[in-house]
C-alpha cells in the first residue's frame, strides 16, 4: 500500500474530486474531519484547548467554536503554534490508525485529503504521489465570491492567505484541472484512479511487511528451539 496526498486551494473544487473518488470506493482519510473528531468533548485535546484558550471559545453544547478559535489564532501566531502543539500529535496518531486499518483491509493505496499539504510541506515526504486540484485564478475568484457571497476584495484576501495554486502546481506529481466542466473534472479523477490502481508501488509495503513477519517468525522459532 502507498499514500497519495490530495490538496487544492479555496474554491478550487477538491470536494468535487473527493466525491468522485469516494464513489469509486477509494480509501480516503479527511484530515479536517479527523481534526474535528480529536477535539470533541470530553477528549484530552478538548480539555487542553479549553485550559489554554478559555471557555469563551466554547459553544453552548460544550463543543469548540471553530470560528471563535480561528479568530484568535489568525491574529496571534504564537497561539496558532500552541494549538498545533496540542492537536497535531493527536491528529497524526488517529490518521496513522486509519492508514493501518486500510492496510489490513488490503487497499492498494490510501488518499490523505490534506488542505494545507503543500503549505506545511512536512507530510509530502511520506507520499508516493501528490495530487493538486487546480483551477484558473479567475475561476477560483468567481467561484469563491459566488459560493460564500463575498465581495471581490474579501475573496481576494482569502485567496491571498494561501499559497498560489500555480506555485503548488509545480510541486504536485499529478494535477487535476477543474477550470472547466464538472464532467471534465470527473473524467480526470477516473483516469487518476485507474493510473493509481495500475501502480505496483503497493507491493513494496507488502513485501516489507512480509519480510519483517518472516524475520520475527524465524526469531521466535529459534527461541523456541533453544
Amino acid at each position: 500500500m502507498f499514500l497519495v496526498g490530495l490538496s487544492g486551494g479555496i474554491a478550487s473544487g477538491k470536494s468535487t474530486v473527493v466525491a468522485v473518488l469516494r464513489e469509486l470506493g477509494c480509501a480516503i482519510i479527511d484530515a479536517d474531519a479527523v481534526a474535528r473528531e480529536v477535539v470533541q468533548p470530553p477528549s484530552k485535546a478538548h480539555q487542553q484547548i479549553v485550559h489554554a484558550f478559555g471557555t469563551q471559545i466554547l459553544l453552548e453544547n460544550g463543543e469548540i467554536n471553530r470560528q471563535a478559535l480561528g479568530d484568535i489564532i489568525f491574529s496571534h501566531p504564537e497561539k496558532r503554534q500552541l494549538l498545533n502543539s496540542i492537536t497535531h500529535p493527536k491528529i497524526q496518531k488517529e490518521m496513522l490508525k486509519q492508514i493501518l486499518k486500510y492496510f489490513v483491509l488490503g487497499h492498494r493505496y490510501v488518499i490523505l485529503d490534506i488542505p494545507l499539504l503543500f503549505e506545511t510541506n512536512r507530510l509530502t515526504k511520506f507520499m508516493k504521489y501528490t495530487v493538486l486540484v487546480y483551477c484558473s485564478p479567475r475561476a477560483q475568484l468567481q467561484r469563491l465570491m459566488g459560493r460564500d457571497g463575498l465581495s471581490r476584495a474579501q475573496a481576494e484576501a482569502r485567496i491571498a492567505a494561501q499559497l498560489p495554486l500555480d506555485e503548488k502546481r509545480r510541486w504536485a506529481t499529478h494535477v487535476l484541472d477543474n477550470s472547466g466542466s464538472r464532467e471534465s473534472t470527473r473524467r480526470q479523477a477516473l483516469a487518476l484512479h485507474a493510473q493509481l490502481q495500475r501502480s505496483w508501488a503497493f507491493l513494496w509495503a507488502r513485501l516489507a511487511v512480509g519480510t519483517l513477519a518472516a524475520g520475527l517468525l524465524c526469531l521466535l522459532l529459534s527461541h523456541c528451539r533453544s
